[in-house]
């Protein structure tokens, strides 16, 4: 009778450390990352391959690219995905974040009203079809929240020589699908990455009016928070999900994510089964 209830204390102080919060705090991953890989579908595609593999539960956190930088800025996450090369290099300059290795790209597109008011399907220069919106003085939805896409939009404003103003141009503060909504009940334009417009086209009253310009090019990037600033973040965590989205394994699921038949993203830590011309 001894040997049992002593085998049973034993059997709850086990249960006891496999429940206790800091051993289960291991085995969460906080992400943060753009609205356009939540927005497209692309994680809930990636995730559970990686959960089940890794024992890791990843909690996501989907802003603007601007933000999810910060966040890792001030050790809030553990790894950020983002498309914004420069600001990329600056962070992991800083210090805040190391590891960073090319994921993925796809590219942005200029989508806007079937009747196209302002001219643009026919031009190829993303500036000048931003140019020709200015001077129609046609509705333009803007993020204006420090993503990636919002730095694009400014970068081809900025070529245009043009500084959008006016009632005419709408920043809205918000994420990729809610300024595709916002533009398709407004019957405006706005530039989106190509893998949620795919993702959300279909319910969408617009068309793709401008695309394949070098300039449109979107590269995705993925780092781990220092540690070595943050003692606290989960870098064992954030290197094994680094290592996973940069395996064969991971970019193989990255190419294969699609939707009626087309390609949301292109992997590009490898020498990956499917490529598109960059």
């Amino acid at each position: 009778m001894r040997l049992s209830r002593i085998s049973l204390m034993l059997l709850l102080a086990a249960t006891f450390v496999l429940l206790s919060p800091a051993q289960a705090e291991q085995k969460v991953l906080r992400l943060a990352t753009t609205t356009s890989t939540e927005n497209s579908g692309l994680l809930k595609s990636l995730l559970p391959a990686f959960e089940k593999s890794s024992g890791y539960k990843v909690h996501v956190i989907a802003v603007g690219t601007g933000k999810a930088l910060r966040m890792g800025q001030d050790g809030d996450v553990d790894v950020v995905m983002v498309h914004a090369r420069t600001d990329e290099d600056k962070f992991v300059a800083a210090g805040y974040g190391i590891n960073r290795r090319d994921l993925m790209y796809n590219d942005f597109v200029i989508v806007g009203p079937k009747r196209d008011p302002a001219g643009i399907g026919a031009v190829k220069d993303p500036a000048a079809a931003l140019a020709r919106i200015a001077a129609k003085e046609a509705a333009f939805i803007s993020r204006g929240d420090e993503s990636g896409t919002y730095k694009k939009e400014q970068a081809l404003w900025q070529a245009a020589d043009t500084r959008p103003q006016g009632k005419w141009y709408r920043s809205i503060g918000q994420g990729m699908e809610q300024a595709l909504q916002i533009a398709s009940e407004m019957q405006g334009y706005t530039l989106a990455d190509r893998g949620t417009w795919l993702a959300l086209r279909n319910k969408l009253d617009l068309d793709l009016l401008v695309q394949g310009d070098n300039r449109l090019f979107n590269p995705y990037g993925v780092i781990a928070v220092n540690p070595a600033r943050y003692p606290d973040v989960n870098y064992q965590g954030a290197m094994a999900f680094i290592a996973w989205l940069t395996s064969p394994e991971g970019q193989d699921q990255i190419a294969a994510f699609k939707i009626d038949g087309d390609s949301l993203f292109f992997p590009d830590a490898i020498q990956a089964k499917q490529a598109a011309p960059k």
